[in-house]
């Protein structure tokens, strides 16, 4: 198999300086017309880095999109940051990262600015309103397809609903994710040869594990009622320091763990200002993760915004570094693939669960019902980008609010 690393230094009898400034132009660019979420940057990448500059074969893009899924954070910036390494060694992973990543993010803030300047005019009220449907409709898509891919068997399928039935009990987003991720790996010790049902092990096996699930539910439960308290900078900032080190499974779990920390655990926001947050971070491009800086502003300002989208984005730069000689050789474990079949369709449940909760909140009046039903029928049929759907229904939630 082809590596996805340089094997010397890519100084050695040329200049990183002239590659240096076509990766910053290159991803800066993406980074500001990269609407449409994952799938959609990673064919934009594909396209510039492989068909149109030739910088890396088809297979090394390949190995390196195969690292990126394999590792926590999000799949389409660390995509990003691997390209920066292969092309110009260190100095690459940081200029590349940093130039996809910082356009969401001031663009994000802006809007951030502007929601808690405005939010409360009748006007930005009813965009929001718009939204909001377009958004959950946006999700549900995704979700579907991830689902569909995810569940490659009856057993997975089953793993996949215990861990929605541990999401709702309250568990803790990781030990989803995490905990069905060793069940997944254990289950392949008990082979149908030796005459066991494999999917009956794995449900005895999953109910112990939702015992488990049950417990820090309770746990959880202690925390919900807690008054609410404004966090300081260095708090937010660690929040999402741990949140960036340990999301598995891209843009839409992030919403599972924001749900769960700052509107059940620690009370630092409402749901509603949660799905207003999910929404700018669908109406903006390059990363979902950017609705951290969002976040970050509403809990403390340009400071709070600041340590919210490093912190988040920040473990990403070293996994890749770290990690992506590795990864491609670990996947060809069948205890390694057990153990990510396992965690995907956690993470399909997780959303599903966020998904829900965040439905419940979005879709009131006939209004939201019918933007949202408009919004999920044109992505079933065309191939229409998600930012031109939530664009849509902002405009939507004007006009329906215009009528008497």
């Amino acid at each position: 198999m082809t590596g996805i690393l340089p094997t010397e230094s890519p100084a050695a009898g040329t200049s990183t300086s002239p590659r240096l400034g076509e990766l910053a132009a290159l991803f800066f660019k993406l980074g500001v017309i990269s609407f449409g979420g994952p799938a959609s940057h990673i064919a934009m990448i594909e396209a510039e880095i492989v068909r149109k500059r030739g910088w890396v074969s088809n297979q090394q893009f390949l190995d390196m999109l195969g690292a990126s899924n394999l590792i926590p954070g999000p799949t389409s910036t660390e995509l990003a940051i691997t390209t920066g390494f292969v092309r110009a060694g260190w100095p690459g992973l940081w200029v590349a990262g940093a130039c996809f990543i910082s356009p969401a993010a001031l663009i994000t803030g802006v809007f951030a600015w502007a929601y808690v300047r405005f939010g409360s005019l009748p006007q930005t009220a009813s965009v929001l309103v718009g939204i909001k449907p377009a958004v959950i409709a946006v999700i549900a898509i995704a979700v579907w397809r991830l689902a569909r891919t995810a569940a490659k068997n009856v057993e997975l399928a089953l793993l996949g609903i215990l861990g929605l039935f541990a999401f709702f009990l309250g568990a803790n987003p990781l030990l989803v994710l995490f905990g069905g991720g060793l069940v997944g790996m254990l289950a392949r010790r008990f082979p149908r040869s030796h005459g066991v049902d494999s999917t009956l092990l794995l449900v005895r096996r999953e109910g112990f594990l939702l015992s488990s699930f049950r417990i820090s539910a309770l746990a959880a439960a202690t925390s919900i009622g807690a008054i609410a308290v404004r966090p300081s900078i260095a708090r937010i900032g660690i929040f999402f320091l741990k949140l960036g080190a340990v999301l598995y499974g891209g843009g839409y779990v992030l919403l599972a763990f924001l749900q769960h920390g700052l509107v059940q655990q620690n009370g630092w926001l409402t749901q509603r200002q949660l799905l207003d947050a999910v929404a700018i971070g669908q109406f903006t491009p390059g990363p979902v993760f950017s609705t951290a800086t969002f976040i970050g502003y509403l809990l403390g300002g340009v400071p709070g915004a600041a340590v919210a989208t490093v912190g988040i984005f920040l473990p990403s730069f070293f996994y890749v570094a770290l990690l992506a000689p590795v990864l491609f050789r670990l996947r060809q474990s069948p205890w390694i693939s057990a153990f990510l079949d396992a965690v995907n369709i956690c993470a399909v449940s997780l959303m599903i669960g966020v998904t829900f909760r965040l439905g419940m909140d979005a879709m009131r009046g006939w209004g939201a019902w019918v933007i949202g039903a408009v919004s999920l029928g044109v992505l079933l049929r065309w191939k229409v980008s998600p930012a031109w759907i939530v664009l849509g229904g902002g405009i939507a939630g004007l006009v329906l609010a215009a009528i008497p």
